[in-house]
């Protein structure tokens, strides 16, 4: 029961890392957009340095098998599928708060399978012991923060507003609570449920970061001053998984 307790308070914590967009919610847009090129870039680091640092790393050390890359493969396709779906990407209509673009959405879908992912790990750390549990959920919590800011100002930058993109994100970041609910109740298939979903969100991530937001970033006039404000951004998001890998 106290596992239960313990997971649950942890996750909540985590999905209240969410709510770091608050920070921006006083502060003007025309401001805000100032620095989107930015955050985009830092979470386009972010992505990149998960997806490389982490997820890859854990499929690898779980065994990448052919199964492992199809899965992989149909991560980046279903995105495409979606994306293509919602039919916002090519119809030439600018970004506002009426015609939010597509890589916004996919950005919250694929966040969703991350933060479920996260609930999963966290869950299936305090089956095995409380300590592991919470070191897990510290090293989580240092995760989300560099991810979740740049995932609000994705959600900015894709014409969606401050305040409906704070309640998205939040929501979004409860999926974690689903995740824990499913590693304390069945347990010993966390392990096999990882194996699917390790491989289908970087697929996801990879898709987001490379062939939405990086095309974003490259619609900037190019200005060498800009040009390399951005890769120091998009450096500067890598550096906290970099980071990370020393809690592990």
């Amino acid at each position: 029961m106290l596992s239960w307790i313990l997971s649950l308070a942890s996750v909540l914590l985590v999905s209240a890392i969410s709510l770091i967009g608050i920070l921006f919610i006083w502060i003007s847009e025309s401001k805000l957009k100032k620095t989107f090129t930015y955050l985009v870039s830092f979470a386009v680091g972010g992505l990149l340095g998960d997806v490389f640092l982490h997820l890859m790393p854990e499929m690898i050390e779980t065994g990448f098998a052919t199964e492992t890359a199809l899965v992989l493969i149909g991560g980046i396709l279903v995105s495409f599928a979606v994306e293509r779906f919602l039919q916002w990407r090519h119809c030439h209509v600018p970004t506002s708060k009426e015609h939010p673009h597509s890589f916004a959405y996919m950005n919250l879908f694929g966040d969703s399978i991350h933060n479920l992912i996260d609930g999963l790990i966290i869950g299936g750390s305090y089956l095995v012991s409380i300590p592991l549990g919470v070191a897990t959920t510290i090293a989580i919590i240092f995760h989300e923060i560099p991810q979740e800011l740049g995932d609000f100002s994705v959600l900015i930058y894709g014409g969606i507003h401050k305040k409906k993109a704070l309640m998205f994100n939040f929501l979004t970041a409860l999926t974690s609570v689903i995740g824990v609910l499913i590693a304390l109740a069945l347990g010993s298939l966390v392990e096999g449920a990882n194996l699917l979903l390790v491989p289908f969100a970087a697929g996801n991530f990879v898709y987001i970061a490379g062939s939405d937001l990086i095309p974003e970033l490259r619609k900037d006039t190019p200005e060498l001053k800009k040009s390399a404000l951005q890769l120091l951004s998009l450096v500067a998001g890598i550096v906290p998984m970099v980071l990370l890998l020393l809690l592990e």
